[in-house]
């Protein structure tokens, strides 16, 4: 390899290049003078920084009644905006601060601006389903707002959400104090007080003010505005917003709700709480003093089932605040916890009232036999909820098994008379009239009341309709898992279509199937029987062909609206149809015997005809009035 040769003319063109460089930044050298400049500049700007800093700080603890001619000018321009409440400003709790109290059960976030709770979650429950790792969270990202208006004496309209308060956290034994205050003075304030006792999901909420009466125009009662955007918490969208609902308590105990739809209003009086109901959990303002009326507003945010969506209603609240002497004192608390029965009836103010077990004696069924009894079996015994459901409905159908008992007897009894009354028909056919007394006879002779096939079904029919709204309702439920269903306060989805069917959904649930065909059976099984009992009656529909259709109806319905229902509602129905089909069989088959009903049917026949009984008396002068009816309407 040949060695690099450098020249002396190479050397010298490096040394010339080198030295013009260093005479270059030589020459760009700062002068004394300019350095002393530069230090001199930097110092000044520091200075200032410092003395910026010290004025800021100065300003944030002084009182209002400083003197310096540099507070005054700072204090004077708060009060073109804050007025009384200016003071409010000078404080070193007026920024963004948080205090947080929290027990075993909740957690809660209070915010310096505004006093209000930012955040409530709920640290025993997940959404969703039991592993999603997410918490329960009522209140979060600003979903809800506590505000009053403020109406001053200077004419100011103030919103306590924009002011700053005063935090101060204290104990008093278990028990955590946060007192919030608007202040507008050393000892001029609004105050909200927070009391969270340990293991509790009720919190203490005092509003109160203290030497406010030259400060607050107290001609007119102040607006309290509460407002909430409740979280999507469980798996099915429609489901739970079907029972997202306002409640409140009003005049002494009675209760009611706004409703559902795109937008419904209220405007109860004395009300003692409003309720921001989800399906499975609330928030709940109540009062000692009642608020002398309430504005409340429901809003649907759930355009379209078929999208995923983060809200599912929008609830607002608007409350008068009314003075007292010139002051403001309401003693309320919140409750931020599930909607179990047990658990809002354990605090004793109605609160329970908000599930929504039906009315009249629908509610009597679920209050006083459907809810001890499954509480019994899920809690007293230790059952798993699937199991409790299934020997749930063994006892109810047991219980009912008499009724069932009666309603077939009826049945078969109206079957052996049936070729009687059909002679009947043939014999008086042209005498409507004369057909019916002629009958009425018969079922007289025989010992057999038409209706008796009717009253039991309708007594069953209550029981029925109790458990739709017991099941839906049931908090046991939620995220219990039996067989192939993961949460049976949900759908039981064994199938994820790709597509969305109308009405149906867009997946395939189990129990409904089988709740459906157990109805199939149940009712091809005894349409049969109810034809043979019921002979047709002229000018009557044809009620062998309508019994026909809903034998095909009613299993369809299942399918359709129960496909997004509650897998405990549609086990319920499974098993208790199961079950009917069981005893229908045994009745039938072991029980009723057909052979010695005709013979006591004839036998009763050769007896002195039964008095007729009140009902079978108005029956026969009512068919009298609308015969004779009849005939002075053709003359």
């Amino acid at each position: 390899m040949e060695e690099k040769k450098f020249d002396l003319n190479s050397i010298i063109g490096f040394v010339l290049i080198f030295g013009i460089l260093v005479w270059i930044m030589y020459q760009n050298q700062p002068s004394d003078k300019e350095i002393a400049a530069e230090k001199a500049k930097k110092e000044l700007v520091a200075k200032q920084e410092a003395q910026a800093k010290a004025d800021k700080t100065k300003t944030a603890v002084l009182p209002v009644a400083a003197t310096t001619p540099g507070d005054t000018v700072q204090l004077a321009q708060l009060q073109k905006t804050l007025g009384g409440f200016a003071y409010s400003a000078t404080l070193p709790s007026a920024k963004e601060g948080f205090t947080t109290i929290e027990n075993d059960k909740i957690k809660l976030k209070i915010a310096n601006k505004g006093g209000y709770i930012v955040e409530a979650t709920l640290k025993e429950f997940k959404r969703f389903e039991k592993n999603s790792g997410q918490l329960v969270e009522l209140i979060k990202d600003n979903n809800s707002n506590l505000n009053i208006q403020l109406q001053t004496t200077d004419n100011r309209t103030l919103n306590s959400k924009d002011l700053y308060f005063e935090p101060t956290l204290t104990k008093n034994g278990q028990d955590q104090i946060l007192t919030m205050r608007l202040k507008a003075g050393a000892n001029e304030f609004l105050e909200y007080k927070y009391v969270l006792k340990p293991n509790d999901y009720l919190v203490g909420f005092d509003v109160r003010s203290q030497g406010l009466n030259k400060v607050l125009n107290s001609a007119k009662p102040l607006d309290l505005q509460w407002d909430l955007r409740t979280f999507r918490n469980e798996k099915s969208i429609s489901y739970e917003n079907r029972y997202a609902e306002i409640y409140y308590n009003y005049q002494d105990g009675k209760e009611s709700y706004v409703g559902q739809g795109a937008l419904k209003e209220e405007n109860p009086e004395k009300v003692d709480y409003v309720a921001f109901k989800q399906h499975f959990f609330a928030t709940i303002l109540q009062t000692n003093t009642s608020f002398e009326k309430a504005h409340l507003v429901s809003e649907n945010l759930v355009k379209d089932e078929k999208v995923d969506t983060i809200f599912t209603k929008q609830f607002k609240a608007t409350v008068p605040l009314a003075f007292t002497n010139g002051e403001v004192d309401y003693k309320m608390s919140w409750y931020f916890g599930p909607a179990d029965y047990k658990v809002l009836k354990s605090y004793d103010k109605n609160f329970e009232k908000i599930i929504p077990l039906g009315w009249g004696i629908f509610g009597w069924i679920n209050k006083w036999i459907f809810i001890p009894l499954f509480g019994f079996l899920s809690s007293t015994i230790g059952l798993s909820l699937g199991i409790a459901i299934i020997i749930f409905t063994i006892i109810i159908k047991i219980a009912m098994s008499p009724i069932t008992y009666k309603s077939f007897l009826s049945q078969a009894k109206m079957k052996v008379l049936r070729p009687e009354i059909t002679e009947l028909g043939e014999k008086f056919k042209k005498d409507p009239m004369k057909k019916q007394q002629e009958t009425m006879k018969l079922y007289n002779k025989a010992g057999v009341n038409p209706m008796a096939g009717c009253i039991p079904a309708l007594i069953q029919l209550p029981f029925m309709y109790a458990s739709f709204q017991f099941f839906p309702s049931a908090f046991e439920l939620r995220q219990k898992g039996f067989l192939w269903a993961d949460d049976l306060s949900s759908f039981d989805a064994v199938v994820k279509l790709p597509f969305h069917i109308p009405l149906y959904g867009d997946h395939i649930s189990l129990f409904p199937i089988l709740a459906a065909i157990a109805i199939f059976f149940y009712m091809k099984m005894t349409s049969g029987d109810q034809q043979m009992a019921a002979p047709q009656q002229e000018g009557m529909p044809d009620m062998a062909k309508m019994m026909k259709i809903m034998i095909y109806v009613s299993p369809l319905m299942m399918l359709i609206f129960f496909n997004s229902y509650g897998a405990g509602l549609s086990l319920y129905n499974f098993i208790s149809n199961l079950i009917t089909i069981g005893i229908m069989f045994v009745i039938k088959n072991y029980i009723v015997d057909t052979d010695k009903i005709h013979a006591q049917i004839q036998e009763n026949k050769l007896k002195e005809p039964k008095k007729q009984s009140k009902f079978q008396q108005r029956l026969q002068e009512v068919m009298e009035q609308q015969e004779a009816a009849k005939k002075q309407n053709k003359k």
